[in-house]
């Protein structure tokens, strides 16, 4: 058996995401596995280089998980022959002049999303990573997700007859830092630092609405700022600037009609902090990130409307639970193992940079439709 070691740069790793889903869930626990093994018996053994701003959190950082690579200097750490990948999870902003340093360094590149701030800067991304040849990859784990896999079992295996519509709806409620810390950074709510839930969600939006249900052929969406002042990391208050709210109808291919709800303004009354309701001719279903529940049309129950009485019909206890059926792994880890299989075997790999940069088109068309009140349709982006 071929070990293959595989030097992957992380930039961004002392950041919430870097360091939890990516570094710890994915690349360590992949090491703690035993490494990714692909179809010739090569097993593929991930290697860490902490990239960051601030030595000593990453000294910390590493020292807390026994590594040892690490550095502020990224431009040293792309000159490194061993280093094959380089992985983004910076704040939007750093993104683009990073991953064209790597792109000129002939690395493969794996990034968070979104891939830019606008489309034009992702599109020319992608045909600047295309024409260096190097392999590409953005972060789409809501499909490897155990809810989700489900409603793409149902999606495939015919069980909604024709669909209808899809119902998302997706928030909690942030805290805005004063009488209590906000559960995520102050730079999510400042138009100017690149924050706003559109253009966070909308990238998720676009790739489980294409890949489960249909391209997405126009939006229309209304936007707010619900809560306009916070209190930052410090303690200092800041006019909040971004969208904290994003609902938005999308218009798919086929004539299915989604409409997604996104805030951080929302005090949850759900089974999980996102939800998709999917109804079709044969069956609806109701997935979040781990559960998925179903009725088909056969057990459909008959309600009737009558405000004068009080519901007497448990609705939830009419659905039928989606079993596994097989075992979920994190999802974020899942998607690491097919692009390190991507890079080292050549193996299908289709989360590419063209696809991320179709889903910050939908998030800038978003913004657009709300800023001018209108329906805006989406154009098919092309790499070349």
């Amino acid at each position: 058996m071929t070990h293959r070691s595989i030097g992957i740069i992380v930039n961004g790793v002392t950041g919430r995401m870097g360091y939890r889903q990516h570094l710890v869930r994915s690349l360590l626990a992949i090491r703690e596995a035993g490494g990714v093994t692909v179809a010739d018996g090569t097993t593929i053994w991930p290697e860490p280089i902490l990239v960051g701003r601030t030595e000593t959190k990453l000294r910390d950082l590493a020292a807390r998980h026994g590594l040892t690579d690490w550095t502020t200097d990224l431009a040293s750490a792309l000159a490194r022959d061993d280093v094959e990948i380089y992985f983004d999870a910076q704040v939007t902003q750093q993104r683009e002049k990073a991953i064209r340093q790597a792109i000129e360094a002939g690395k493969h590149i794996y990034t968070e999303k979104p891939l830019a701030e606008d489309t034009a800067a992702a599109l020319d991304l992608a045909r600047a990573a295309d024409a260096a040849g190097v392999r590409t990859g953005v972060v789409q784990d809501k499909l490897f997700l155990p809810g989700l896999r489900k409603l793409k079992r149902l999606v495939d295996g015919g069980f909604f007859g024709r669909i209808l519509s899809v119902r998302g709806e997706f928030g909690y409620w942030v805290f805005e830092g004063d009488w209590q810390p906000a559960q995520r950074p102050s730079w999510n709510y400042r138009a100017e630092d690149g924050g706003g839930i559109t253009s966070d969600m909308f990238p998720h939006w676009h790739y489980v609405l294409e890949e489960l249900f249909g391209r997405v052929a126009a939006v229309t969406c209304v936007t707010a700022t619900h809560v306009p002042e916070r209190v930052d990391e410090v303690g200092r208050p800041y006019q909040a600037t971004a969208d904290d709210a994003a609902y938005a109808v999308f218009e798919l291919d086929g004539g299915i009609i989604a409409q997604i709800n996104s805030s951080w303004g929302v005090r949850v009354y759900r089974d999980e902090l996102v939800e998709f309701q999917v109804d079709g001719t044969e069956g609806s279903a109701v997935a979040g990130l781990r559960t998925c529940r179903v009725q088909h049309r056969a057990v459909t129950p008959k309600p009737v409307w009558n405000p004068d009485l009080p519901a007497t019909e448990d609705f939830r206890a009419q659905w039928a639970e989606v079993p596994d059926n097989e075992e979920f792994d994190n999802g974020f880890k899942a998607q690491w193992e097919a692009y390190l299989r991507h890079v080292v075997a050549g193996e299908p790999f289709r989360w590419d940079f063209l696809a991320g940069a179709r889903g910050v088109q939908l998030a800038e068309l978003g913004l657009r439709s709300a800023r001018e009140g209108r329906r805006v349709e989406v154009p098919e982006l092309v790499a070349r």
